[in-house]
């Protein structure tokens, strides 16, 4: 089988976005559950949440009622736009409600992005905690499940514990003061502080690590513990901006576990980004796409098709789709040597018809393209299907972990720096054809890191979070267009490093309160 396919809930229907709600059954869990093959397909719900939108795809049977546009609540779209559009790697031309707040950073907590960041993470945590009180021990005897199936159905608990605790970790980057719901319950639930969230998280992968299947030993998209140890040092490497207390040397620990497993840097860099990216022995964690099974408007057929338009021809990228939408900045070609890639290979930037400098936001032809996600193989042939991707969305990879351990390196984690320079360097050697990009020891310094974040990794999802701990996202020391509402870009507001708790959760609950300065 070519990759894990999502297998959506035949006979298990969402009925609402209440956060405190499970799904209906269409018959009930005592009777549904006697067969570990449905804890399998809820499993696989679980995974499906991070990608697809709905019961039906690309659309209808949608599970957030929250905006006229399905497609929106794609929570990898939602998340994606998160982190990028609010920094100098993207910008997107259309105009629905509260689009271009996420270039112009005048959002509020009445955005209906924001707001579908906030309940589509929830909702995952509710059918997490769903799933794992319909799977407790008693419960499991209850099915009459006999030992081998008790040892499946564990294994899909620690499988669920990871992907709330990714949830949790999404939650606290991007809303800090959110409220740990770990059962179904009516009650309100309440704020806990980032710390208490923090350290949730991390106690939540701990207690798993030692169950999840070794790395690569998983069905494809699946979690492993090259994923957990991903997701450790992502935490800990921000910990600092949560906490105010450093974990770099727990970021360099779990790392450490990464770089000594079986993954290996792609001699073809662009083999991450296309419909066969499930051959790089790179990814680490992904979320699969299929054209045929898992047809969405979210996660690569938006970045695919949303990258698509002026002179670009559609077919050349493997689509039929040309949604006319995402660009970039003057600021992240010029961190690149030239903008053909001739130098660098990793800059995927379409110029022509194209202007470097964006005096409208909302005209596609107004900064560069880029193509970096694309639908054709490595061989060129098309994906599946014409409109919808077979390109896995790439959450972790080998060359991310390089960069963070050189950091954490750089920060005082321990480790060698001798070795962290010897993996940007195997990074900037892919992306040069030879040695002729690679440092030395003393050009390794934070500054470097960040942009060389930002060459390797641009357009992954990781910039918003990246300029927050490097210090250079609110205030006036880095600025690109449109930062601040600014053509030229100005300083904005340290509150904005989060994002507001939506309007309409405060209105509901009134045991939370609202981040400061919105």
């Amino acid at each position: 089988m070519k990759k894990f396919i999502y297998i959506i809930l035949a006979g298990f229907i969402i009925s609402c976005t209440d956060l405190d709600l499970r799904p209906e059954f269409g018959e009930t869990a005592n009777i549904a559950f006697q067969d570990v093959k449905n804890l399998e397909r809820y499993m696989a719900k679980i995974y499906a949440a991070y990608s697809l939108t709905g019961q039906q795809g690309p659309a209808g049977d949608a599970d957030l009622a929250l905006v006229n546009d399905e497609g929106f609540t794609s929570y990898i779209r939602a998340y994606w736009k998160a982190q990028e559009l609010t920094t100098d790697e993207a910008v997107i031309a259309w105009q629905d409600a509260g689009i271009q707040d996420l270039n112009t950073h005048t959002w509020s907590s009445d955005n209906q992005f924001v707001n579908v960041l906030y309940y589509r993470l929830f909702l995952i945590i509710s059918y997490s905690n769903d799933f794992l009180e319909q799977s407790s021990s008693d419960l499991l005897a209850d099915y009459g499940y006999n030992d081998t199936e008790i040892a499946t159905a564990q294994a899909y608990r620690s499988e669920v514990r990871f992907l709330r605790a990714l949830a949790y970790w999404h939650a606290l980057d991007l809303f800090r003061n959110v409220p740990i719901v770990t059962e179904i319950t009516t009650d309100f639930p309440v704020q806990n502080t980032p710390e208490e969230v923090f350290n949730f998280i991390a106690e939540e992968l701990s207690a798993i690590e030692g169950d999840l299947p070794d790395p690569q030993q998983n069905e494809y998209g699946r979690a492993d513990k090259a994923a957990l140890w991903m997701l450790q040092a992502k935490l800990y490497l921000n910990g600092e901006v949560y906490t105010g207390s450093n974990h770099y040397l727990e970021a360099v620990t779990a790392l450490e576990k990464v770089l000594n497993g079986p993954y290996s840097i792609e001699n073809d860099y662009q083999l991450n980004f296309r419909a066969d990216n499930h051959t790089s022995n790179e990814l680490i964690f992904t979320l699969p796409s299929d054209g045929i099974q898992t047809q969405s408007y979210g996660s690569t057929t938006f970045l695919i098709n949303g990258a698509i338009g002026g002179n670009m021809t559609a077919a050349d990228y493997g689509t039929s789709g040309a949604w006319a939408g995402l660009r970039t900045t003057e600021n992240l070609v010029a961190l690149f040597p030239d903008e053909t890639g001739d130098i660098d290979s990793r800059a995927r930037f379409f110029s022509d018809g194209q202007t470097l400098e964006i005096a409208d936001l909302t005209v596609f032809t107004e900064g560069y393209a880029v193509p970096k996600y694309t639908n054709l193989t490595t061989d060129g042939e098309q994906g599946s299907n014409t409109e919808f991707a077979d390109t896995d969305y790439p959450m972790f990879r080998l060359a991310d972990a390089y960069l963070m351990y050189a950091e954490a390196v750089l920060r005082g984690g321990g480790g060698s720096e001798a070795t962290a320079v010897t993996f940007i360097n195997q990074l900037r050697e892919r992306a040069y054809g030879d040695n002729s990009g690679n440092i030395t020891a003393g050009a390794l310094t934070l500054d470097f890191i960040l942009d060389e974040r930002a060459r390797e990794l641009y357009w992954e999802g990781h910039r918003r979070a990246d300029l927050i701990r490097f210090g250079q996202y609110t205030g006036g020391t880095y600025t690109w267009p449109w930062k601040g509402n600014n053509i030229d870009g100005a300083s904005i507001s340290e509150h904005l490093e989060i994002f507001p708790i939506p309007a309409t959760d405060l209105a509901a609950n009134p045991e939370l309160e609202q981040n400061d300065g919105y």
